[in-house]
């Protein structure tokens, strides 16, 4: 079996693989059949050649995040419409605990900090353009014209203020009266400039209007209005990091039930495909290796090396010997029931079947403390470290003077890896102010939605659970915290590209073949996906926006 091959198979066991098992869903769309048909915008059903005991023999039961369920008992819609901000909570929907008062920092060091940071990154150089040449850009349309100008999307401002400068023409008491004929989208906007700007009234008189108008149970522009308005309440109320953090399970999951992460990493191909992408490289990194070491700074639920292990089963010639380090932080869900070693005991059960000789290493430390001596690396194996939308969670210079993110590249490099992947979100939360941010957030995570609509019924539960425990917990954050509360901190991949070079790390593009079977696989899907590769990296998008960016470093 030629490298090329076991490329391949790599590639379509990520393909195959079914990340969760549904059961007891209520309806008649089980996610572990649903694909895309001739009809390449309609889901359809078809007999997928991955046996189910593969997956539920060795990981279904391992601790992971529980997907949270509407309570039977929803308080009326009526009395929450007529909730006032001033004293937020959250919808019953979002499912999580009251909060307290959310600090803001000011500190001026941050600030220019944040200067400096644009001014070595580039931030004037976002890539939000026409990234997969539809003629679809980010710019904004008709429908947000008045209170925000194309600029704000085009380019992070050098200062927070400039942001508020192009929103002076924008009267609350004008908005006030006119805002109740406007679209939820339009409205959604406004509410972030008002918000801007300090009026806290005008904000909170356009939440409680929006409230009248959203549901999560309606096409995208709703679903995703209904979020964001919930981000802009808990803004208002100072209440954003309470939030985020109230919006996950407390408790694992039964064994017909898996993370919500996970089923958007199956329904949503970009995501899924930027795993292939990363399994592609690293299986063409093993060759000629007879041990290979692969360190993982967020290892989740340990699904991308199902396929791995599966993929390096079928390498040809005597298999190389795989140890695994898993770094995962020690409050998570999955360390607090023990997940990450259940997780290790799984994939060596798994490999032993399989007759890989593989080893599995947990430690437990929060990743801005991992040293070198801990990954106890060893003379004689092929170094490989995985960041799989890991990066983004770790504060740069714009949050505290030790930029625990480059500060963590440094450390990678310093142990001379044969291959470093990255896999991001293509998206700037990071260093952009409040206004434009939101701005971006709007147009990355409706495209999400938007995606979504042609994998899941709207009434699906599971689609809900993704929704709610995984975008709405991002959006949240991004939209309401500030500071070193502001968690996902996503960037794009110029600015990626420009901070694993500044570490010391060169480009190392992907490979034809990884490239061409991701391609095949691509148009079993809904033709509005796309693929892009630039600059060494691959993109997948959705029509015209890039969602998520692979790319492999040495």
């Amino acid at each position: 079996m030629s490298l090329v091959t076991s490329t391949e198979s790599a590639i379509t066991a990520c393909r195959n693989t079914k990340l969760y098992s549904v059961q007891g869903s209520g309806d008649s769309s089980g996610l572990s059949t649903q694909m895309f048909g001739s009809d390449k915008h309609k889901p359809r059903c078809i007999t997928d050649s991955y046996s189910s005991e593969s997956y539920e023999k060795f990981f279904v039961g391992s601790p992971s995040e529980e997907l949270m369920h509407p309570s039977s008992s929803d308080v009326s819609e009526s009395s929450i419409r007529q909730q006032d901000v001033s004293s937020y909570q959250p919808r019953d929907y979002l499912q999580v605990q009251s909060a307290d008062t959310l600090d803001h920092d000011t500190d001026k060091m941050k600030l220019m900090l944040q200067e400096l940071e644009r001014d070595l990154l580039g931030d004037n150089d976002v890539e939000v353009g026409d990234m997969f040449g539809t003629g679809l850009n980010m710019e904004i349309d008709g429908e947000w014209s008045g209170p925000v100008r194309t600029e704000s999307i085009h380019e992070s401002p050098k200062e927070s203020s400039s942001s508020e400068s192009n929103l002076s023409s924008i009267s609350s008491n004008k908005m006030a009266s006119h805002f109740s004929s406007r679209t939820p989208k339009q409205m959604l906007i406004e509410c972030a400039a008002v918000l801007a700007e300090g009026n806290i009234e005008g904000a909170s008189a356009i939440i409680n209007e929006l409230r009248q108008l959203v549901s999560i149970h309606g096409d995208p522009p709703q679903r995703i209005a209904a979020y964001m308005v919930e981000g802009l309440a808990a803004r208002v109320a100072a209440s954003g990091k309470y939030l985020y953090k109230a919006l996950r399970c407390k408790e694992p999951p039964s064994s017909d039930r898996l993370a919500a992460m996970q089923i958007l990493f199956e329904v949503c191909p970009c995501f899924k495909f930027g795993f292939m992408a990363a399994n592609g490289a690293i299986i063409e990194a093993f060759k000629d290796e007879k041990r290979v070491h692969i360190i993982d700074f967020d290892i989740n639920q340990g699904s991308q090396y199902i396929t791995l292990i599966q993929s390096i089963a079928k390498l040809p010639g005597k298999l190389p010997h795989l140890r695994l380090t898993g770094v995962d932080d020690p409050d998570s869900v999955q360390r607090l029931n023990g997940g990450l070693e259940i997780i290790g005991l799984r994939l060596e059960k798994l490999a032993e079947v399989l007759g890989v000789s593989f080893e599995f290493q947990a430690v437990a430390s929060r990743t801005s403390l991992v040293t070198p001596s801990m990954l106890d690396c060893r003379p004689g194996e092929a170094l490989v470290v995985n960041f799989a939308f890991q990066l983004h969670h770790m504060p740069d210079e714009s949050v505290s003077t030790i930029n625990q993110r480059d500060q963590l590249l440094r450390m990678v490099k310093s142990l001379n890896p044969k291959l470093v992947t990255v896999v991001e979100q293509d998206v700037n939360t990071n260093t952009s102010p409040f206004f434009p941010r939101f701005i971006e957030a709007y147009s990355y995570y409706s495209t999400v939605f938007e995606s979504l609509d042609v994998t899941l019924p709207r009434e699906s539960q599971d689609r809900m659970n993704v929704e709610r425990q995984c975008l709405a917990r991002d959006i949240v954050n991004i939209v309401a915290c500030e500071g070193e509360e502001r968690i996902e901190r996503y960037e794009v991949a110029g600015k990626w590209r420009a901070r694993m070079t500044m570490a010391g790390f060169t480009s190392c593009p992907m490979s034809p073949n990884v490239i061409d079977m991701i391609r095949k696989l691509l148009r079993e899907y809904c033709d509005r996906y796309k693929l892009k590769e630039d600059l060494g990296a691959l993109h997948f998008g959705w029509e015209g926006k890039s969602l998520i960016v692979a790319s492999a470093w040495r």
